[in-house]
């Protein structure tokens, strides 16, 4: 059993899915708008992850799942992601506005996908735990009162999912979908959760192939950091460990 990882996987079909049409399916927000590494993604994203994963692996998909607005307009992508091998975990993105209520969200995941929020998931003595994140002070980009709100409430939501675990595990895994601190990487309240539940590895995304130098480097403060965003991985999904 292997442990893989991608996240930013931007879906946004609006007809029904399945292995043979894929080459005539159409998105409502084709994302080689952004690039042209983005040309039908989805295909190389599909070809990819059944080439390299088993069905008895998991693969960690850290957010920006879906372009959906609502759960119902979501359908489809669950679709696709039902035809992936593996378990696949995940989290939400600031893109998923969809993720709304978690009881709601884990009625329409397909049966091979588990959704964690303020929970965890125990997969071979292994927990994964994990939260979407935001900015963090000292970033780049304006932050604001708001921005002081919503980044005190996923270190909140962070240490919840952590604290959920109740039983002795042999390690935790953590994905969220910010990178975890700031642009100069500077110390934040992610990084202090995080070194209090003693984590030694983090998968994150939203960084893209265009930002490799705000990236954090691969270990520091004694973590190993994934950065897993669909185009920077080339659309395939990284082992992280074999389980």
């Amino acid at each position: 059993m292997k442990l893989f990882a991608i996240g930013d996987l931007h879906l946004s079909f609006n007809t029904p899915v399945n292995a043979e049409n894929l080459d005539k399916i159409t998105c409502y927000k084709p994302m080689d708008v952004c690039s042209p590494l983005w040309k039908d993604h989805y295909k190389k994203i599909y070809h990819n992850w059944n080439k390299l994963v088993e069905k008895e692996d998991v693969v960690l998909v850290p957010g920006d799942i879906s372009w959906a607005m609502k759960i119902d307009e979501v359908i489809y992508d669950m679709q696709y992601l039902g035809m992936l091998n593996g378990l696949i975990v995940a989290i939400p993105g600031n893109h998923d506005y969809w993720w709304q209520s978690i009881s709601k969200v884990r009625r329409v995941v397909p049966p091979n996908m588990k959704a964690i929020q303020n929970d965890h998931v125990i997969i071979n003595d292994i927990a994964i735990c994990g939260t979407r994140g935001w900015i963090c002070p000292g970033s780049s980009t304006k932050f604001d009162s708001h921005d002081e709100k919503i980044y005190r409430r996923e270190v909140m939501r962070l240490e919840n999912s952590l604290s959920s675990v109740k039983t002795s595990v042999d390690d935790i895994i953590v994905m969220m979908h910010y990178m975890p601190t700031n642009e100069k990487h500077e110390r934040s309240g992610f990084i202090e959760v995080l070194e209090k539940y003693n984590v030694k590895t983090v998968v994150y995304g939203h960084l893209h192939a265009n930002a490799k130098e705000y990236r954090l480097p691969e270990t520091k403060w004694g973590i190993n950091f994934y950065l897993v965003s669909a185009d920077f991985v080339n659309f395939t999904p990284v082992l992280i460990r074999n389980l």
